[in-house]
């Protein structure tokens, strides 16, 4: 087991540094885009079966299936900026912003079809992560399973398709 230390600390930014080394210890900061969308395609794996598993009816019964499907989104996009050539701080920088990593990948040559543009900004909007995560009395607000899972396999087969011809 490895202990930890502060390191040099800036406003708004703490940095972990390792024992053996003064590398950064910042989780995922020296992850390729390969790396990312591999780690997007255990959670859309995950996603998929707690979608085929959950109860039907029952919204917050859906909170792991959702939970899992946004944080694969998120890793897509993620894999897909840091394609693009965006630094990892700033893609961080987003935080759970869908809508933001959108724009920019889509500004970039990420074709998506209009309904999946117009949910993941929804997704944004309503902060659908934090109230899956946090809300459970937000649950019936949020959105339909089938859309979830539809922007998703979008987001996926697309982000993968192009961070993988460029690696």
């Amino acid at each position: 087991m490895h202990s930890y230390f502060l390191g040099e600390l800036s406003i708004g930014d703490a940095m972990l540094t390792s024992p053996e080394s003064d590398a950064p210890a910042y989780p995922g900061a020296n992850a390729s885009a390969a790396d990312v969308i591999a780690l997007a395609d255990v959670y859309r794996a995950a996603a998929l079966l707690l979608f085929e598993q959950g109860p039907r009816g029952k919204r917050l019964s859906r909170a792991p299936f959702r939970l899992c499907a946004i944080q694969a989104i998120e890793l897509y996009l993620n894999a897909e900026l840091l394609a693009q050539g965006m630094a990892p701080e700033q893609v961080r920088g987003h935080l759970h912003n869908l809508t933001v990593r959108m724009r920019h990948a889509t500004e970039n040559g990420l074709v998506l079809r209009v309904r999946t543009a117009q949910h993941l900004e929804k997704l944004t909007e309503d902060r659908e992560y934090l109230v899956t995560r946090y809300g459970p009395e937000l649950a019936a607000n949020c959105s339909e399973p089938t859309r979830l899972m539809a922007t998703l396999e979008e987001v996926a087969r697309k982000a993968s398709q192009r961070v993988l011809a460029a690696a």
